[in-house]
């Protein structure tokens, strides 16, 4: 299928802090595969995928923006075109899990600065580490209101709980957002 003749074709990019999921959540949505173990994301890489909504083709293209510090100087290059963004924080009850959560101001400052208002979502991984029970989410509520966002969804690569309702969500936007300007 040649891009020149789709009416919808949307570059997502996906940040978050290194080992929060973001590759796993990708291949699960795009794949439907999870692999145990670790392997960092150098620099980006991205994905392919084509959804059908309302009978219209829609190409997506998913930038994983690795999260490590040492590639910041590349971000803004990788940010350019999205048009949405999703960002990934674990839920983990660790330093990764806190230091993610405390980084998405950090992510948002950095998408705000390159790439404007594009509508971004959070996908909280990795909830099937966790009890959901036990979960506050007043802070992460409060944030997306604040700063407008779509959503946070609670995810998990794994099991594929949210998956599929999280990806499908930020599609939706986009394709509304983009199908009102034609």
């Amino acid at each position: 299928m040649n891009d020149t003749h789709l009416k919808f074709v949307f570059k997502i990019t996906v940040i978050g802090d290194g080992g929060v999921g973001k590759t796993s959540l990708i291949k699960k949505y795009t794949h439907g595969t999870f692999e145990e173990d670790y392997i960092s994301t150098i620099g980006a890489q991205f994905s392919f995928y084509d959804e059908k909504i309302n009978g219209d083709e829609c190409k997506l293209y998913f930038w994983d923006i690795a999260g490590q510090k040492e590639f910041e100087f590349l971000r803004s290059d990788f940010y350019e075109e999205s048009k949405a963004a999703i960002i990934v924080y674990s839920l983990e009850e660790n330093d990764l899990g806190e230091e993610s959560l405390n980084h998405i101001v950090d992510w948002y400052k950095d998408l705000k600065q390159s790439c404007g208002d594009i509508p971004i979502i959070i996908f909280a991984n990795k909830v099937d580490l966790i009890n959901e029970d036990k979960l506050d989410d007043t802070y992460i509520q409060n944030f997306i209101k604040e700063k407008n966002f779509i959503g946070v969804f609670r995810t998990s690569a794994k099991t594929n709980q949210g998956v599929t309702e999280a990806f499908q969500k930020i599609i939706r936007v986009l394709y509304e957002k983009y199908k009102s300007n034609l």
